[in-house]
C-alpha cells in the first residue's frame, strides 16, 4: 500500500485529529499574518536583508495578506489544496530565510516554518478531510 493510500486511510478512520491539524495549521497561518500586518517594517527589513531581497517592497503586504486569507480558509476547510498550495512557496522562502538565520538565533522560527510546511503538504495531498466544507459542499452541495 503507498504512502498516499495509507494517509487516505488514516484520514477517513480519524476525522477529528484531522480537524484539529487543519484548525491550528490556519490559526498559526492566521496569527502569523497578524504579527506580520502589526510590524510590517520588520518583515520588509528580513526580507531585504535574506536572500530575497530582489523582491519588491509590496511582496511583503502580499505575504501578509495571503497567510490572513489562506489562513482562514484551511481553518474553515474551504478550498484547502488551493490554500495550501499557494502556501508552500512562502513557507519554502521561510525555510530558507531562517534556515540561513540559524536554528539557535533567537527570533529564529525555523522548526515552526518547516512544521507549517508539513502540515501545508500533507493537506494539499489529503484536503480538507470529512469535517470541512469542501466536503460538505461537495456532498450535499453539487
Amino acid at each position: 500500500m503507498t504512502f498516499l493510500h495509507q494517509l487516505d486511510r488514516w484520514s477517513t478512520t480519524h476525522p477529528r485529529l484531522l480537524l484539529l491539524l487543519r484548525a491550528a495549521l490556519g490559526i498559526a497561518l492566521v496569527s502569523k499574518g497578524i504579527s506580520f500586518m502589526s510590524d510590517m517594517m520588520s518583515l520588509k527589513a528580513l526580507l531585504s536583508t535574506s536572500s530575497f531581497n530582489f523582491l519588491p517592497d509590496w511582496m511583503a503586504l502580499v505575504i501578509t495578506w495571503i497567510h490572513l486569507l489562506c489562513g482562514f480558509l484551511i481553518t474553515i476547510g474551504l478550498f484547502t489544496r488551493l490554500s495550501a498550495l499557494i502556501q508552500i512557496p512562502i513557507l519554502i522562502g521561510a525555510v530558507i530565510i531562517n534556515a540561513s538565520m540559524g536554528p539557535y538565533t533567537p527570533g529564529s522560527e525555523l522548526i515552526f516554518s518547516i512544521l507549517v510546511l508539513i502540515l501545508l503538504v500533507l493537506f494539499l495531498f489529503e484536503g480538507g478531510g470529512e469535517l470541512s466544507l469542501d466536503h460538505f459542499v461537495k456532498t450535499h452541495l453539487i
